[in-house]
Order: C-alpha cells, then structure tokens, then sequence
C-alpha cells in the first residue's frame, strides 16, 4: 500500500493509493470531444467480483461523444454490460439513481452535457448516498460543464495527453495518459497528477509531465 497519499506531484515516483474505503461518488469534469474520463473511470473500477456495469447518457452526450467502444474496456466488464440513453439529464439522473440501488453491478457511470438545471446539490448527494448505501461506485461525468455545488466525495477535472512511446516502435502510440486534477474532495488533499494505464495489469502508473516512463519506480493497483 502507498504510505503516503499526500506527497507533493513533483516528488511523488508512484502513483498514489487512492482507493477509497468504499463506493463513493466521483464526478469528473471534461472538454468536449475528449474522452479521457472513458479510461480514467473503468481504471477505478473492479470487476473481480461484480462484472456488470450500467453505463447511463444522457442524449445530448451521446452525440458528443458516441456509444462506448465495448472492445475497449477491460475484459471483465464486456459479457455484462447495460447502455442505457435517455432524453434528458433529469432522466439520466433518475436511471443513475435506480442503477445504484443494484448491489450486483460493478458501477454506474452517467454522462451528461452541460449544467442543466436538474443537475443540483440535492441531485448530485442522492446519487452520493445511493453509492454508499448500496455498495455500488458512481462516476458521473461533466462534459462541457462547470464546477458548482455538489455531493461527490471526490471532483477531477480530466484531460487527455500525448500517448507514451510505444516500447517496440516509436512512431506508433504506446498507453494513454491523462493529465488528473484532484480539485476538490473530502478524503484526500487535492492535487495534481499525470498517469498512465497499464491495460494488461489494470492498474495507473504515475508518469511524469514529459511522458518519458524511465522515473516511474513502481504503480498501485487502480479501484
């Protein structure tokens, strides 16, 4: 386990332990057209023991961003997946809500588009308490939106970066990385980070701003 989750970015040789003690709300905000919450989100997921996973977009996201590429995710989310699209975010809201109440799924994640008006305090805590109660983890994404109140345990902004060099051709890309910024959360100091995914481990590797993997010393399993 990493000893110290509040070591400064700038010092910091892996990637911090930031596995809460149970399923909380994440909310993560991104620009449009970038994808990078995709990754980031499933990297924070376990599907050892629960597979099944309910992705929820709202429509306007949907056209944003398309349908979620199912051979993209980690193999033990493929056989049980849910999509589920809605009209509105009030819906998206409501079908995130009913998800969390299924202590079989793995997660719930929900997209929705801008900051319409249903999107509250009230609306972000009950899919917050939903989350605890039922054992099940929440990523509710932003796209285009903007940070005002809310009852996520845990706000990033997330942004997508220069892939790594590919280890056996540097011309082609190697694993994604993604700039994290921990703006906001009750469990953890704030911070910022770059990290990688290490598909075939399931796992964030810390990385450093240049992209160059020779100063990462070692990587935590990810959720």
């Amino acid at each position: 386990m990493y000893n110290d989750p509040y070591l400064s970015p700038k010092t910091a040789r892996k990637w911090p332990d930031f596995e809460p003690q149970g399923p909380i709300l994440h909310e993560l905000f991104a620009n449009p057209g970038d994808g990078s919450f995709c990754g980031f989100a499933l990297a924070q997921i376990a599907a050892r023991t629960k597979p099944a996973l309910l992705w929820v977009q709202e429509y306007r996201a949907l056209r944003e961003a398309g349908r979620p590429f199912l051979h993209g995710m980690p193999a033990a989310l493929r056989d049980s997946f849910i999509h589920v699209v809605t009209r509105d975010t009030k819906q998206a809201l409501w079908a995130m809500e009913e998800g969390l109440k299924c202590p079989s799924l793995s997660a719930v994640i929900g997209e929705v588009h801008g900051d319409a008006r249903a999107l509250d305090f009230t609306a972000t805590r009950r899919l917050a308490v939903a989350a605890e109660r039922y054992g099940v983890s929440a990523f509710l994404v932003r796209i285009g939106g903007h940070a005002d109140l809310s009852g996520a345990r845990r706000r990033w902004r997330v942004a997508s970066r220069p892939s790594l060099t590919h280890p056996l051709d540097a011309q082609a890309p190697g694993r994604p990385a993604w700039s994290l910024d921990l703006f906001r959360a009750r469990d953890l100091r704030p911070g910022s980070w770059n990290a990688a995914y290490d598909a075939a481990a399931h796992r964030l590797d810390l990385v450093p701003a240049t992209g160059d993997e020779s100063v990462v010393q070692g990587a935590s399993q990810a959720g």
